[in-house]
């Protein structure tokens, strides 16, 4: 991270706002039947054969991390990641209250979930917080090792997708490893270390 540092409020609402655009990317992705890499991958494929929600799973595939979190990064960031993968969870279950979608072509919904999600963890990376799951490990990797972000998430998720192959629809796997491009090419474009500076703190603010 940067020496420079986001003020408080600046932190909470990059850190909301990030975690809504990544629900609403995995409402997206859910429309359609689609899958993604990661713990979402995983709580998404999950949720297909079993009574729990979406955000149940997420959250509870994510602890593990949480806690790796904590003790090799720091309890800040831990904090942080938890709180936005839960508001994800959260938002996640219940953005279906708000609005109906009738039907979406797969191609859509992979493209334009894979946007949503990925410029919202952007958004949560940049304010020293991740979602928790393999973003804690891609986060710790890039800073000790300068391993890029989004390329070893790129790899990770390709990895976990391949795992699906017999489980769903080969149609709708392909469309679900074009969203999981799409997601981690806007990573790996936007988020290098030493590319973003923040501003200053504004102690006023």
């Amino acid at each position: 991270m940067s020496q420079y540092q986001h003020s408080f409020k600046e932190d909470i609402i990059a850190i909301a706002s990030g975690a809504f655009l990544v629900a609403q990317g995995v409402f997206f992705l859910q429309q359609a039947g689609l899958l993604t890499g990661g713990t979402t991958g995983l709580a998404l494929l999950v949720s297909q054969f079993t009574d729990l929600s979406f955000g149940t799973l997420y959250f509870l595939c994510n602890c593990p991390f949480y806690l790796m979190a904590w003790f090799r990064m720091s309890p800040r960031f831990a904090v942080r990641s938890l709180l936005a993968g839960g508001a994800v969870s959260v938002m996640a279950d219940h953005i279906a209250y708000f609005f109906e979608i009738t039907w979406l072509a797969p191609a859509y919904c992979a493209v334009i979930g894979g946007l949503l999600m990925g410029v919202g963890m952007l958004m949560i990376f940049r304010h020293n917080a991740s979602l928790g799951g393999f973003n804690v490990l891609v986060l710790y990797c890039q800073d000790k090792f300068g391993i890029s972000a989004g390329k070893l998430q790129m790899g990770i998720d390709c990895t976990i997708l391949a795992l699906s192959f017999f489980l769903i629809d080969l149609n709708l796997l392909m469309w679900s490893v074009v969203g999981a491009i799409v997601l981690n090419l806007v990573l790996a474009m936007n988020h290098k270390p030493g590319r973003y500076q923040a501003h200053p703190a504004n102690p006023g603010a």
